[in-house]
């Protein structure tokens, strides 16, 4: 709704207001892997989704395997969207969508509010805990039958309008203020080395840079220029790094944003290199080095796009190398909900009772295999149960020993 008035007086300029009602939309996705599982788990009783953001207020998705009514005895499963955190009288639209998994022409199974919103409103939810949704969602035995159930899993779709009005008030007369350009006139400054007043000399290839700059943005330069020392720092010799991370690490220095190479992580091409040798991962090792926790937190931001069962390991090795503590959250939280996929857990379970009889005569040694089992402790500790198998399996096979020495090579260093 949009409502517009205009108005002038006493020859000042003119002013107008708007009265704007209008939706904050925002969805969230929710898996439940082992449905047969949770059957059974009693009428009324439900598994809920993370919550999630919208409009300022916090929803969550509640499923319930053996429905919420109990005059239905169990025959629908029941999906509900709850407000999550405090609020009263929260007005909003609703959308849930359960995904047909089929190959072919999927059709999926969609109750949306929105489409009915000029017949009945936005929905009002009262007070926390209030929820929409439909009681008698899908019949069990038709849902259990059907292509929404694939591999034992469902998947639920729900989007969220809130509703938000507001007075929207400016004069006739605006200007418009553009966003900064300083990171440009900086970037400007780096290419043309005007000013310049160090070298770095890395690998042989050199870079002119300003040390005022690279003091400002980090403390390490900082002391390396202005630590009272009378030495010539006018040229600076690094030997840990490829010149190709340090053009990236000047280039957040002076701009401060990412170069495009950075941002190109893509190991699902065959023709890409491996996480851990990615320039997103050399250029979180510099962050470290640095001492810019900016810089850290955009390359774990790149890096999390690339987790996936075959990488995890070595991205996760790398955050705990690297102090990326977010990094390595998101990696420890999608190793658990992804167990019996991630192929690192599975020798890593032969391993961790054998670390020390490999001290001798390997590469690696006792001591990085126990750093490996340390920073998966944390998933290896919740799902002790799903490991057992893998433990039997091997101890059957009398092969727990050869598994361990063939993979040792394989960690990540």
């Amino acid at each position: 709704m949009n409502l517009a008035m205009n108005g002038s007086g006493g020859g000042g300029a003119g002013s107008r207001s708007q009265w704007v009602t209008e939706t904050v939309n925002g969805s969230h996705s929710m898996t439940i892997r082992g449905y047969s599982l949770a059957k059974g788990m009693g009428v009324g009783k439900h598994i809920a989704s993370d919550s999630f953001s919208v409009g300022g207020y916090d929803w969550a998705i509640y499923f319930y395997p053996d429905g919420k009514n109990p005059e239905d005895n169990a025959a629908y499963v029941s999906v509900f969207i709850a407000l999550a955190s405090d609020g009263s009288d929260v007005r909003a639209l609703f959308e849930l969508t359960l995904l047909d998994q089929s190959d072919h022409r999927p059709k999926h199974k969609v109750h949306s509010h929105f489409d009915r919103s000029l017949d009945t409103g936005p929905y009002t939810l009262k007070y926390r805990g209030s929820m929409w949704g439909y009681k008698r969602f899908f019949k069990r035995t038709l849902l259990e039958s059907s292509t929404f159930l694939k591999d034992d899993c469902l998947k639920i779709n729900c989007t969220v309008g809130v509703v938000v009005s507001a007075i929207d008030s400016s004069r006739l007369q605006s200007v418009h203020v553009p966003q900064s350009d300083i990171g440009a006139h900086f970037g400007m400054l780096l290419e043309n080395e005007e000013g310049s007043d160090v070298t770095f000399n890395v690998s042989g290839v050199k870079f002119h840079a300003h040390k005022l700059i690279m003091a400002a943005r980090s403390s390490v330069f900082e002391k390396e220029f202005f630590d009272g020392r009378e030495e010539d720092n006018s040229e600076i010799v690094i030997t840990d790094m490829e010149p190709n991370v340090f053009k990236a690490l000047l280039h957040f220095i002076y701009r401060d944003s990412l170069m495009e190479d950075v941002e190109s992580l893509d190991s699902s091409s065959s023709n890409m290199p491996s996480s851990s040798d990615a320039l997103a991962a050399k250029l979180l090792a510099a962050a470290d080095k640095y001492c810019l926790p900016r810089l850290r937190l955009m390359c774990e931001s790149v890096l999390c796009k690339d987790i996936s069962v075959t990488s995890v390991a070595n991205i996760l090795a790398l955050a705990d190398r690297y102090h990326a503590a977010d990094l390595k959250s998101v990696c420890l939280k999608f190793a658990a909900e992804n167990l019996l996929d991630v192929e690192y857990l599975q020798w890593l379970v032969g391993v961790e009772d054998y670390a020390d009889e490999f001290s001798d005569g390997n590469q690696h040694g006792g001591k990085q295999v126990r750093f490996q089992i340390d920073i998966w402790a944390p998933v290896v500790e919740r799902v002790t149960k799903p490991l057992e198998p893998w433990k039997m399996a091997y101890g059957l096979k009398g092969g727990r020993l050869v598994l361990v020495h063939t993979v040792l090579d394989s960690i990540p260093t």
